[in-house]
């Protein structure tokens, strides 16, 4: 990697100095998106103790899943766990801490993280344990909660129409890297990203003091229109090209169609 070229050869060299117990911010949105490649690379590294950041923790034997299977997470800040049995028999038993947090919220935080924004204001939460506190983070394994979410500050606002409501202040998110997968990316960065994958990965690559992104199409600076653009590669600190690969869907569904009574098989997918 020399210069503007951010380019390293492997997805282990890119997560190489990813140490013990480091907070990671992780791209995607269900399994679209996932930087399966980083994910694999951090797995066989042995990397373990990791606070992760993302919208979800993939399922069983794909995504952070395959991290989580393994027992190197220690602690998850997501909105959505409901795919992931071993996810769910961790936190029952204690083993495993949730920051549990509503979807926009936690798209916002990654934002604001990235913009530089220490907190921000929200009505979301507000008069729910997200504000009064008393979710469980953690459970003592015995069916007890050992650890719950603390109070947070709500302030009353007055908008321009005289209406007066209450709001509750998040705080932004940083972490020590960020782990994203682009549809395509130049050598300086620029990263773009097909269609669900698009919901979270910009926002995790900007919250990350270093941003590692693996792109199946890597191409020359300039080849990618501005307009096209979806994270300027200011924000990136490492690219690595990860071709082609796997893709999961979450869930299929069958729907009976007029001409065959009996149920054919179709797939419900978030494309990444």
């Amino acid at each position: 990697m020399t210069g503007l070229d951010k380019t390293v050869a492997t997805a282990a060299e890119a997560v190489a100095d990813v140490p013990d117990g480091a907070s990671l911010a992780v791209g995607g949105f269900g399994l679209s998106g996932n930087p399966v490649a980083l994910i694999e690379a951090l797995l066989a590294r042995g990397t373990t103790g990791l606070s992760v950041v993302s919208n979800n923790c993939g399922v069983d034997d794909w995504g952070l899943g395959l991290l989580l299977g393994a027992g190197r997470i220690r602690r998850m800040t997501s909105s959505y766990v409901g795919e992931n049995k071993e996810f769910e028999r961790q936190f029952l038993a204690g083993e495993l801490e949730l920051v549990l947090t509503p979807q926009g919220t936690l798209a916002e935080q990654l934002r604001a993280g990235g913009s530089g924004i220490a907190a921000f204001w929200t009505r979301t939460g507000v008069g729910t344990q997200v504000a009064d506190g008393g979710l469980p983070q953690r459970y003592d394994g015995a069916g007890g909660v050992a650890v719950a979410s603390s109070r947070k500050e709500v302030r009353a606002f007055t908008a321009a129409d005289g209406t007066s409501a209450d709001f509750v202040l998040e705080e932004a998110i940083t972490t020590d890297y960020a782990l994203v997968h682009a549809a395509r990316g130049d050598r300086h960065g620029n990263l773009v990203f097909h269609r669900s994958a698009r919901n979270f990965s910009p926002l995790a690559a900007m919250a990350g003091r270093v941003c590692v992104a693996q792109v199946e199409e890597l191409v020359e600076p300039g080849e990618i229109d501005p307009d096209d653009v979806h994270l300027p590669g200011v924000f990136v600190h490492r690219v690595v090209h990860v071709p082609g690969g796997e893709k999961r869907i979450e869930k299929r569904t069958t729907t009976p169609t007029a001409a065959t009574p009996t149920p054919t098989t179709t797939t419900t997918t978030k494309e990444g």
